[in-house]
């Protein structure tokens, strides 16, 4: 078995992007997607704090701190982007102007529920965030995550006991063992990493699996 090592999720959830989307990544983990997309691709990228047209990690040494995304690390600018008031990033994401935001997750209820701001531990998140927002305002969500917690926990299951960012928000899940889309019906499974097997699957997931058509 030879899960996907997050940098080949970053890169699998960036071929998927349709041509011309703007897209809003997350802070965690999807933020490495601006690493992926390729530069001949039309694909606009969107930060929270303020910026649109957002490229890939600066080389190191060559960071510009006044250019940041919403999970502080240094980003680039592709030509002809910009950056802006945080009121005017919102409003593109209250609007409904986001074609697809990437998010981490806690858990991903099988109806699509997302928990990703607070868990039941004492460091939690302060507030729910911006992350309500987008679920909510964007077109579509796909979360980006570990199929399991550090401690073998599933975090995808039939209810979230985690308190909610948003209700029925998302529709995909790419996690290091499998990609998964949310069905009207549940989980359904779109492809698996090398070496996993739907039983393995099916043993770390506390939710019904259905098999889909798998990706070639």
């Amino acid at each position: 078995m030879e899960p996907w090592s997050r940098t080949q999720m970053a890169g699998r959830v960036a071929a998927d992007i349709p041509e011309g989307w703007y897209v809003n990544l997350g802070i965690g983990i999807p933020t490495l997607v601006a690493d992926h997309v390729p530069p001949e691709r039309e694909v606009v990228l969107h930060s929270e704090n303020g910026i649109l047209g957002m490229g890939p990690a600066p080389e190191k040494g060559k960071e510009d701190w006044w250019l940041i995304n919403a999970g502080k690390q240094p980003v680039t600018l592709h030509r002809g982007g910009s950056y802006f008031h945080h009121a005017d990033s919102f409003a593109m994401i209250r609007g409904g102007h986001i074609d697809l935001c990437v998010l981490g997750a806690f858990e991903v209820a099988s109806n699509g529920d997302i928990a990703n701001w607070a868990t039941s531990e004492n460091d939690s998140a302060p507030a729910v965030g911006g992350a309500m927002d987008l679920a909510a305002g964007a077109k579509r969500v796909w979360v980006m995550m570990e199929h399991t917690t550090k401690d073998g926990r599933p975090k995808l299951v039939e209810k979230c006991s985690y308190p909610l960012t948003a209700m029925k928000a998302v529709s995909r899940v790419y996690t290091n063992l499998a990609v998964l889309d949310v069905t009207e019906s549940g989980f359904v499974v779109r492809d698996l990493a090398p070496g996993v097997t739907m039983e393995h699957l099916r043993s770390v997931t506390a939710a019904p699996l259905q098999e889909g058509k798998l990706a070639a």
